[in-house]
């Protein structure tokens, strides 16, 4: 007998075999199983965010396994929460999944959501979800998170004066990208299977940064006890994602470092930017630039103007995410 596809399973079943390696995390009061779940919030305010990752725009079956997916998956919520200057406490996950899956499909990803969530904010937890079945693989969620009595830090609270500064790696996200597309595809472009014994170490990191990003979600909280003014999840590119920041403020970033195009236009970094009254950065923090009453452009690297959007828009840029 061949191996079990989702199609060969009911969702009791199923469900059954995610509770089985992401349960033991939960610490609801009332965890996955009924029809909501059941969380105390302390400080009295919560945040919560979602992400859609859909095959095709968003990953590639040919290159992401299912553990670096469900790894992607929780790591990039948990980056939105971050963000926030909160603590991730909960994932909500819904799943719609061909039949034609392995069943241990569902193992690999729940185990790379087990992994991402023990390495990335020990004790927060899948907390519930929803499970149904698409011709088309998508993995949404939604993250939850709590402030702990302190205020959220929003994208427009940036003043002129203040020093802006990233947490997290710029740039490696986009080589990995660039890596999979000129060297993992056929004639045809259908994607090829990735050979790891092929990538230099170099290389092997970017790849890593791509598929299994490492967002530094404890420094969010870090950064809202310092007292940033400003933060967002660098996700969609480091001028693209600084322009958003600088419009919520009224106010124009200038980064003063030397940064190189991956750094700066690259998206999936899931790095954290942030801004702060000059000096009082916290550690794990570098500074790259300063923040400066509003000019003509948002944004300024250097002194100029950065040519073009400088990152990724998934409706702008659809026809590449296809290709």
């Amino acid at each position: 007998m061949g191996e079990l596809r989702v199609r060969d399973v009911s969702e009791g079943e199923l469900l059954g075999r995610i509770l089985r390696i992401l349960g033991p995390l939960s610490r609801a009061e009332v965890g996955p199983g009924d029809d909501a779940a059941v969380l105390a919030v302390p400080g009295g305010r919560i945040v919560w965010t979602t992400d859609t990752l859909v095959h095709g725009p968003d990953f590639r079956l040919a290159w992401t396994s299912p553990y670096d997916l469900g790894f992607k998956a929780a790591a990039v919520n948990l980056a939105d929460v971050a963000a926030m200057g909160a603590r991730p406490t909960g994932l909500l996950v819904a799943l719609a999944l061909p039949g034609t899956l392995p069943a241990s499909f569902v193992d690999e990803l729940a185990t790379g959501f087990r992994e991402a969530l023990t390495q990335l904010s020990p004790g927060c937890a899948v907390e519930g979800g929803d499970l149904t079945v698409s011709d088309t693989l998508t993995v949404a969620v939604t993250a939850v998170g709590v402030l702990d009595g302190l205020a959220p830090v929003l994208r427009s609270g940036a003043r002129a004066g203040d020093e802006i500064a990233v947490a997290g790696e710029l740039g490696a996200a986009s080589r990995g990208l660039r890596l999979l597309f000129s060297r993992f595809r056929d004639a045809d472009g259908t994607p090829l299977p990735v050979a790891t014994h092929d990538l230099t170490a170099t290389e092997q990191r970017d790849l890593a940064a791509q598929l299994r990003p490492q967002p530094p979600v404890a420094l969010g909280v870090a950064a809202a006890r310092a007292g940033a003014t400003a933060m967002m999840d660098v996700s969609d590119g480091l001028v693209l994602d600084a322009t958003r920041l600088a419009d919520a403020s009224g106010v124009t970033v200038e980064f003063v470092a030397d940064l190189d195009a991956d750094a700066l236009s690259g998206g999936e970094d899931h790095a954290l930017l942030a801004c702060f009254a000059p000096g009082t950065a916290p550690e794990g923090f570098a500074v790259i630039g300063r923040v400066v009453d509003r000019q003509q452009a948002p944004v300024l690297v250097g002194g100029s103007v950065p040519a073009g959007r400088g990152g990724w828009d998934p409706y702008a840029d659809w026809d590449s995410a296809r290709g």
